[in-house]
């Protein structure tokens, strides 16, 4: 019989910390903290695989669940003394989701399970504390109703706030026990009248209400985004932990708290985190009352008058810190947990790897490899090479006027401008739009996730450290500011107040998440220098990396910037984008327009110095490591006059008449441009316009190397050849051209010339191409529309229905078709090495600066991939981690 469900609790667990597949991320360590003898609120795992299941089987469980459900309640009934919908001391439990991977807020959770009409009063007078009772039975039916039944909790919050509104009261701690009941038969009227039907009163039916909820909550709006984003397959589903509760809101002896054992924006050692007395875990990351500090060290930096868990309850603060470092050391990670201090006595609810900033994961990898806890290559497979992104964001200019109109907590660090918007739609629609925008909400929920990920930052009036807004934004590296209470936010008149500015939705302001200060304006920003911890991470990468790391550039300041960045050569530089400039844009299109040989050649001349001095400057920044131009590519309409001014200035200097120009622009019209007279095929037609292109590099490799001393070696590349006859074609152009400048020179030049593999044909017959090629640079932004028949700048009317119906997994233009695409690029190295065994090969479409297509091109033993300037890192740490995690096949 297939087991469906592994209790925990009293020192001991039928799982261990490695079944995360099974057991999901908190299950998983629930039953791995009870092994470890930790004081843990015994209870059940329903696997990940009933989840599969469920989704799989319309809703319905498999047969043996149910029976070992109930076995699993009288274990913990045993552990606890309480039996679950008795009239005396009630066990009540929580009910919650855990995933393989945290998702934090994706899910539901539903906490208090049990409570009814009657096991309420048992409670009350297991408890002596009627208010206690009353006040988690009306918190019970406000989630219960909202999570499982669908009534929006904002309707029992309503509720609540006009009761309180007219008695007075500030705190939801105020309310009396007469008042939770009088509200309790408030919130039943509101279920009955809008579902018509009661709020449930047996136990069992409310627990297959939660646990069908949660597994339901997989396939969610919000948790399906956060999955899509986060690259989390929809395969894996949830498990559901039931748990017997513990409660932080008996008293003042009571407590509930999240806390990091280090600083999850700095990576600073130290405890970090936040509690609030007589509360349960949802009022500390709903951001409905304001929380206290953990440390005394930490309540003195926030100048809060409120005092620390270390100065309020110090033997439950001491045993937490115990744990703490226990935790640490146990897992040899930071740890995110979460606590109840239940009438003095500390449970722990939950310990998983916490999510941090890039700064604090390097900070934290640095500091644990000095501490011996983990080797630098570990540290090297800690870092997520994604978030290294969040490095580059830029800061705000210490020398700027800082015209600070609000101050909250500095929850996610870097800095941000934008215009204000109050919706997560209108910053979806915005960031289409190419808008840049700041997401400004009262407090953020899981429902805002498609939001917070089109906006600029995020700002919010509620919420502490560790609220919604704030794990959020630093697990996707946006800048956040969290707890700004001064700002009074009217979403329907659409404004923002603060500091007497009232700032109308579309005014632009800017965010400070290192500081936690909003600027009014857009404040000047400076890029962050890349040293300390991460330059000693990136040692430690380059001693694992096997391939090279290049970049895509073609200007002086790309070039420079992809060196400091560690680039070891270029991969790419696509010699139209110099013909754009505005000195010879004009000269283009003479050449493209002339009808004769000798018109483009007349044309050409005037280009060839400019082109020259281009690659000059390249060879001189790169300084002896490769560069690999790739010959013109696109098509020849792309740079055709448009407007009638611009075929004006054409005309003058090529003394033709306009309507002439005309004539030939329609002459040299295409129907699908991009699969027809582009790359190569301009040198079959036009083989004055590579040989132009030739002679540039070529006079340009002797003078920079006479300038620099350094070897100059270029490597041309012939695009979009599919035909080794028409590569034999241009190659022989190219090599009149080098021995003729070696004759006017009296020098040997050292070059290769090679192809871009960027169509399906090339790819499979590249054991003929590599005849004649030296090496193949797979263009994969070609090489996938090709493959897939689908144009890159019009799929974008369409993917996001792909995406959203599963057709797709990942958007091919972003991440590597590897099943596809990549068989493609397997077929060509294998066979082209075949025929040259010292073939070179590399990657420069954009898919060389993404993480798993990097790891997938050190599998078929790529020599480099080459990206844009600005994700070299990113690809150095992507190649050391998949050199570190197997390699190269066979």
């Amino acid at each position: 019989m297939t087991k469906w469900v592994y209790t925990f609790g009293d020192g001991k667990a039928e799982g261990t910390a490695d079944m995360k597949a099974l057991l999901g991320g908190k299950g998983a360590n629930l039953a791995e903290m009870s092994n470890l003898g930790l004081p843990v609120p015994p209870g059940f795992t329903i696997t990940t695989e009933v989840c599969t299941w469920y989704t799989a089987h319309a809703k319905a469980y498999p047969d043996e669940l149910a029976p070992q459900v109930d076995a699993a309640l009288d274990h913990v009934a045993k552990l606890t003394g309480k039996r679950f919908g008795a009239d005396h001391d009630p066990l009540l439990v929580s009910v919650r989701s855990g995933a393989r991977a945290s998702m934090p807020g994706m899910m539901d959770t539903v906490l208090n399970l049990g409570l009814n009409d009657r096991t309420v009063i048992a409670l009350a007078a297991a408890a002596d504390d009627e208010r206690f009772a009353y006040d988690s039975y009306r918190r019970f039916i406000q989630m219960y109703s909202d999570v499982v039944m669908g009534l929006d909790h904002h309707a029992f919050e309503e509720i609540l706030e006009r009761f309180k509104e007219d008695n007075g009261y500030v705190l939801d701690t105020d309310l009396t026990a007469a008042d939770w009941k009088g509200l309790i038969g408030d919130y039943k009227k509101l279920v009955e009248d809008e579902l018509g039907r009661p709020f449930p009163q047996d136990p069992r039916e409310q627990l297959w209400g939660a646990i069908g909820a949660v597994f339901g909550s997989w396939m969610n709006a919000r948790a399906i985004t956060y999955r899509r984003l986060h690259d989390i397959p929809e395969s894996w589903g949830t498990a559901v932990n039931v748990q017997a509760m513990v409660f932080g809101n008996r008293g003042e002896t009571s407590a509930t708290g999240v806390a990091f054992t280090r600083n999850p924006s700095t990576g600073d050692k130290r405890l970090y985190g936040e509690f609030l007395v007589n509360a349960q875990g949802e009022d500390v990351v709903a951001g409905i009352r304001t929380p206290q500090d953990l440390t005394e060290e930490a309540r003195i930096e926030a100048g809060s008058d409120k005092p620390s868990l270390e100065q309020l309850m110090p033997e439950a603060y001491a045993s937490f810190i115990d744990i703490c470092a226990r935790l640490e050391n146990h897992y040899r990670d930071m740890q995110d947990v979460e606590f109840t201090i239940e009438r003095g006595k500390l449970w722990m609810l939950q310990t998983r790897s916490g999510k941090r900033t890039t700064k604090a994961a390097l900070k934290v990898a640095c500091d644990m490899v000095e501490e011996g806890l983990i080797t630098p290559d570990e540290a090297v497979l800690r870092i997520d090479p994604a978030g290294l992104d969040q490095l580059l964001h830029p800061t705000i200019d210490p020398k700027a006027e800082r015209r600070i109109v609000a101050q909250g907590l500095p929850a996610s660090p870097g800095a941000a401008s934008g215009e204000i918007v109050f919706t997560s739609d209108e910053a979806e629609a915005a960031k289409q739009a190419g808008r840049k925008v700041i997401l400004v909400r009262i407090e953020t929920s899981p429902e805002d996730i498609h939001g917070m990920h089109a906006a600029e930052g995020i700002l919010t009036t509620r919420g502490g450290m560790t609220s919604h807004a704030a794990v959020v934004a630093r697990g996707m590296g946006k800048p956040c500011v969290s707890g700004a209470g001064q700002v009074r936010v009217d979403e329907h008149a659409g404004t923002l107040t603060a500091s007497g500015e009232v700032l109308k939705r579309g005014d632009r302001i800017t965010i400070d998440g290192g500081t936690g200060q909003v600027l009014l304006g857009e404040v000047p920003m400076l890029k962050p220098e890349l040293s300390g911890d991460f330059a000693k991470l990136m040692v430690w990468a380059d001693a694992a990396r096997r391939m090279k790391v290049r970049t895509n550039a073609e200007t002086p300041a790309d070039a420079r910037a992809a060196r400091e960045f560690g680039a070891e050569g270029i991969g790419l530089c696509r010699t139209e984008h110099m013909f754009f400039d505005e000195g010879r844009i004009v000269a283009v299109r003479e050449m493209i327009l002339a009808d004769t040989e000798a018109g483009r050649r007349t044309a050409l001349a005037k280009l060839l110095p400019m082109q020259r001095a281009d690659f000059v400057a390249l060879f001189e920044i790169m300084h002896g490591l490769p560069v690999t131009i790739r010959l013109l590519d696109p098509p020849l309409h792309e740079f055709l006059p448009k407007t009638e001014e611009e075929i004006a200035e054409v005309s003058a200097a090529m003394g033709v008449p306009a309507s002439r120009l005309r004539e030939r622009t329609e002459a040299l019209h295409e129907f699908n441009p991009m699969l027809g007279h582009r790359g190569v095929r301009l040198a079959i037609s036009y083989p004055e316009i590579y040989e132009m292109q030739a002679r540039a590099i070529f006079e340009a490799a002797v003078e920079a190397a006479a300038k620099t001393g350094a070897p100059v070696v270029p490597e041309i590349m012939i695009p979009l050849v599919g035909i080794k006859g028409e590569f034999d074609y241009a190659k022989a152009r190219v090599d009149a051209v080098a021995k003729a400048v070696e004759k006017e020179k009296r020098i040997q030049i050292a070059y290769s010339v090679g192809t871009m593999i960027e169509l399906p044909r090339a790819a499979l017959i590249a054991d003929k191409i590599a005849e004649s090629a030296e090496f193949f640079s797979f263009g994969t932004n070609d090489l996938t529309q090709t493959t897939y028949g689908l144009s890159r700048d019009d799929a974008a009317q369409f993917l996001g229905a792909y995406l959203k119906t599963g057709i797709l997994e990942q958007d091919p233009f972003v991440t590597l078709d590897q099943a596809g695409v990549g068989s493609l690029i397997e077929i060509a190295a294998e066979r082209g090495r075949k025929t040259r065994a010292g073939l070179k090969l590399g990657i420069c479409g954009e898919h060389g600066g993404d993480p798993a297509s990097v790891k997938f091109c050190e599998t078929v033993g790529l020599d480099y991939v080459s990206c844009s300037p600005f994700r070299v890192p990113i690809a150095r740490l992507s190649a050391a981690q998949a050199a570190l995690e197997g390699g190269k096949k066979g």
